[in-house]
């Protein structure tokens, strides 16, 4: 798989991905306009689609009704001993539809704790950055 990062100007960062475009701007505290989410915003709802993906299928493949069915996340920031700012934890809770089946409660959860994203970072990848001749 590969992603193609360009720049269309300001602090616009894009990410074409499966003919799909991902844009991205930063906050005009950051100078940038606002105009879409921050990469480290879309870092952070991958986590949470992909947990609800997960417990979306669940739900579908049982066929318990979804009208209802929500994931909120919240996340928590530390500061490291060099001042920056660090994620230190996620969390999120699962708001199950009315009449949702309590034989399925904890399977749930360990559905939405399948989800890739998390597994990713559990167990990161290498990184390797280099440059090419231009």
């Amino acid at each position: 798989m590969e992603i193609k990062v360009t720049f269309p100007g300001g602090k616009k960062v894009d990410a074409e991905i499966n003919d799909h475009i991902i844009r991205t701007d930063q906050p005009t505290v950051n100078g940038g306009k606002g105009s879409a989410p921050a990469p480290f915003d879309y870092f952070l709802a991958s986590l949470g689609t992909c947990a609800g993906i997960y417990i979306l299928s669940f739900c579908q493949e049982r066929q318990i009704p979804t009208e209802g069915l929500e994931l909120s996340q919240k996340v928590e920031f530390s500061e490291t001993e060099g001042g920056k700012r660090k994620l230190s934890r996620v969390e999120m809770e699962i708001t199950l539809p009315h009449g949702f089946p309590e034989k399925y409660r904890n399977a749930i959860v360990k559905t939405a704790e399948l989800c890739t994203v998390k597994k990713a970072i559990m167990d990161p990848p290498e990184f390797t950055i280099k440059t090419l001749p231009s």
